[in-house]
């Protein structure tokens, strides 16, 4: 698998669906077509509009679309995306909100680099905006990193992660979704180490996979099953001439997304055929809730293959996080060294991903630090997504985690709490 003509033969066949998709809904909207007055021609025009849509999205970065967010003086404010860091492999940015009153909580969020773009966390920056001043971690997509930049693997993360929080300071509460929650609490650690001072006031782990073996998954069966070098000769492709990156060995996010969809393939294809159907009857719309939620979805991004292949040896099949034998640079990184930082664990009921019990296992890796600095929430009936963006975030996650930054902010002068106020931004949801 590792040639560019495959890499190529991938990309020609999603065109091609693409192109397939198009041509049917210019065939269905042909004015003659609707002189025959068979009902199958508006079918055609639906399938084609919804096959179009799909596989268009799968190559397009999706746009942050946050405009504007009200304040407290009732008025809408402008938000302007503002990157501090600039790095090869991904940036910093800052939803900063001119004109308004600085937030004292300050939010970094770590955004998963496992397939999909940090604008999956899209609904989690708008609830958060009201109240916090929001910075997020920006992974750029492999295929256009040219190879000259050089490696990226989870110990880079992780020392891009470590950059990030001693940049924005101690006061900082971080907050780290899904696959980063290992790598993140490992640079916590060797924040403890190396520079104390500059350790973030609380970190919230949500639904990551700090200890695989602690509840099985079909992802973390998967990678029982395959071997190291069968992973790599199966999933592992180099990007082809179309791109920046040309040359460089990526673990295509078409492959990721054929995987996530793969493992609830029954749900997804009733959204699918619904979509078609309520399009072919007029009841479809640009923004209604499939279309919110596929568009994001479906918009996947490669990573490096050094990347994928240790993430899935060394936290995964090595569990080096969960057996605290984790090393970075050459430097092992000790969990327990953490002893002033709260940290708060954040689960799924539902959660098909990364199980009840994956994250859960982070408490028992902090030896250093207090009980009473410890805390865990089991969201019931939540699936994976829900826990940072659906329904079960909005009603009873999120207010959870505010109180906990709140309860360790520190001792540093408290400012008056705004009222919760939602953007002013439309954001349909999908649980």
């Amino acid at each position: 698998m590792k040639y560019m003509l495959t890499y190529d033969l991938m990309e020609s066949v999603r065109n091609t669906n693409q192109w397939l998709g198009a041509t049917a809904r210019a065939i269905g909207a042909y004015p003659a077509m609707a002189a025959t007055g068979n009902p199958l021609v508006e079918w055609i025009k639906a399938w084609g509009d919804v096959t179009e849509r799909t596989f268009a999205r799968m190559v397009v970065k999706p746009d942050w679309g946050i405009s504007a967010v009200t304040g407290d003086d009732g008025r809408d404010h402008t938000v302007r995306i503002e990157t501090l860091i600039a790095k090869p492999f991904g940036n910093l940015i800052h939803f900063r909100v001119p004109g308004r009153f600085p937030r004292q909580r300050r939010v970094l969020l770590v955004a998963p680099m496992s397939g999909h773009y940090a604008t999956l966390l899209r609904k989690t920056v708008i609830s958060l905006l009201p109240d916090c001043e929001v910075f997020i971690t920006d992974w750029h997509n492999a295929r256009d990193i040219p190879v000259s930049e050089g490696k990226f693997d989870i110990e880079d993360y992780t020392l891009y992660v470590t950059e990030f929080m001693r940049h924005l300071g101690p006061d900082i509460h971080v907050m780290a979704i899904c696959q980063p929650a290992p790598l993140v609490l490992a640079a916590t650690a060797l924040l403890a180490e190396q520079a104390p001072e500059a350790q973030p006031r609380s970190l919230i782990l949500v639904g990551g996979p700090i200890d695989p073996d602690a509840n099985a998954t079909d992802v973390t069966d998967f990678g029982r099953r395959v071997t190291m070098g069968q992973l790599e000769q199966l999933v592992i492709q180099q990007v082809g001439y179309k791109y920046k990156g040309v040359g460089r060995m990526v673990y295509p996010g078409l492959l990721q997304l054929a995987s996530f969809m793969s493992m609830n393939a029954q749900t997804h294809t009733e959204s699918f055929v619904d979509q078609i159907f309520r399009a072919s009857k007029g009841e479809a719309s640009d923004h209604d809730k499939h279309n919110a939620f596929y568009d994001e979805y479906l918009a996947v991004m490669d990573m490096t293959a050094e990347f994928y292949l240790s993430t899935v040896e060394r936290i995964f099949k090595g569990r080096e996080v969960a057996r605290n034998a984790f090393n970075v640079a050459g430097r092992a990184v000790d969990i327990g060294r953490i002893s002033t930082v709260a940290v708060m664990v954040v689960e799924g009921e539902k959660d098909d991903i990364s199980a009840p019990g994956q994250c859960l296992a982070a408490l028992d890796l902090l030896t250093g630090l207090p009980d009473a600095k410890k805390a865990a929430h089991l969201e019931p009936k939540a699936g994976h997504y829900g826990i940072f963006a659906g329904k079960s975030w909005r009603d009873n996650i999120r207010p959870l985690v505010l109180k906990f930054m709140d309860d360790n902010e520190g001792k540093s002068e408290r400012r008056p709490r705004p009222s919760i106020v939602m953007p002013a931004v439309a954001a349909s949801s999908a649980d």
